[in-house]
């Protein structure tokens, strides 16, 4: 089953061992095409070259191809702006089957005997048609192994291969977007359990990861763009001057402000009460013992994660400290390069660049 996915295409998991590395990833999402290409020096790897390329509405669809042609025509010019031949992309999180579980064995191989007879337990797909990966992060007190696992329907797989190939872009791996974007977030040698919530145009997705491994996902069906059509309908003003005023009044308390922000509330609190919940049954379950761990921070990432006073909103929530992420945080150092994409800008592009990071051999260096 996922022999055909290993064999075309590196697995999942594991860091490149070949030399002539690209440090390019690609990011397909509703809203558009992010792709970043890094570039190694003396100091460490710096963003080389980056773009975002806005889709047609309707052309991508919760990880579905709609309109082919305008996907294929997108790809092609966020490739030739960047100069990237080929690259390292991302899998719709809403397409995917994260799992977790403890098999039997000492090799990869054994483990993945042991998945394969229990795959329908963890991906509600007929087995023929689903392809997965996984990785080991511990072992049990039985002597078995604890893995984390990620399945996709194998038409996802196909598509995505011949969308790219019509596009003329290689593709050197695919990849879960949860693995994808903590490893542009979280320091290597970072053995915490982390919330990651990365708010987009039309969603909110979640994931908690533990010592830099994914172990829950989440998608909320509201984004940042509820919070623009707030904004559009209080002042009666367009998209674009809606999202000015979201990006300039936050929301944050200020005189004469009461209206406005009720507004912007209604919105932001469903967000919020959606990531308690799911936030709220981890921790209940972790404070029971065993594997899991109790979350100790959140990271606001994504397109619409700039909103002023949104971490402190949902801090006093969560009753956790949260802050907004850093998708430079394991490229050089900035005492020795400025980058050319500003800081708002640059949280929409934690999945691209932590996809450009799995060619990095210093990043998986123990």
């Amino acid at each position: 089953m996922a022999l055909v996915f290993s064999e075309r295409l590196r697995a999942i998991f594991t860091p490149p061992k070949y030399m002539a590395l690209p440090f390019a990833g690609i990011d397909l999402s509703t809203s558009g095409v992010k792709a970043v290409r890094l570039a190694e020096g003396i100091h460490g790897l710096t963003l080389a070259s980056y773009v975002e390329e806005k889709l047609p509405a309707g052309a991508f669809i919760d990880g579905e191809i709609v309109d082919r042609g305008a996907i294929v025509t997108t790809l092609t010019h966020a490739a030739e702006a960047t100069g990237i031949s080929s690259a390292h992309v991302a899998l719709s999180e809403s397409k995917s089957y994260l799992f977790q579980t403890s098999v039997a064995g000492r090799s990869k191989e054994e483990w993945r005997i042991g998945i394969e007879q229990r795959l329908d337990e963890f991906v509600p797909l007929p087995p023929a048609e689903t392809v997965f990966d996984f990785i080991p992060f511990e072992q049990t007190d039985r002597d078995e192994t604890l893995v984390a696992g990620i399945g996709f329907a194998r038409r996802i797989i196909d598509s995505t291969l011949s969308l790219f190939d019509e596009a003329g872009i290689g593709i050197r791996s695919l990849e879960g977007e949860t693995f994808a974007s903590s490893r542009a977030l979280l320091p290597r040698n970072d053995d915490s359990t982390v919330l990651i919530i990365d708010i987009g145009k039309t969603t909110t997705k979640l994931s908690i990861i533990t010592a830099r491994i994914p172990r829950f996902s989440a998608t909320i069906n509201i984004g940042g763009h509820a919070l623009t059509l707030a904004v559009q309908k209080y002042f009666g003003v367009t998209e674009e001057e809606a999202r000015r005023v979201k990006a300039d009044r936050g929301i944050i308390s200020a005189p004469g402000n009461e209206e406005y922000l009720a507004s912007m509330l209604s919105t932001v609190s469903a967000i919020r009460d959606e990531i308690a919940r799911h936030l709220t049954y981890w921790q209940e379950r972790a404070a029971q013992g065993g594997e899991r761990k109790p979350v100790s921070h959140a990271i606001v990432v994504g397109g619409n994660a700039s909103v002023r006073g949104l971490p402190e909103y949902l801090e006093s929530s969560l009753q956790i400290p949260v802050t907004t992420g850093d998708v430079f945080t394991n490229l050089a150092s900035r005492d020795t390069w400025v980058p050319s994409l500003d800081y708002t800008e640059s949280l929409a592009y934690a999945t691209s660049i932590g996809l450009a990071l799995r060619d990095s051999v210093s990043f998986y260096a123990s």
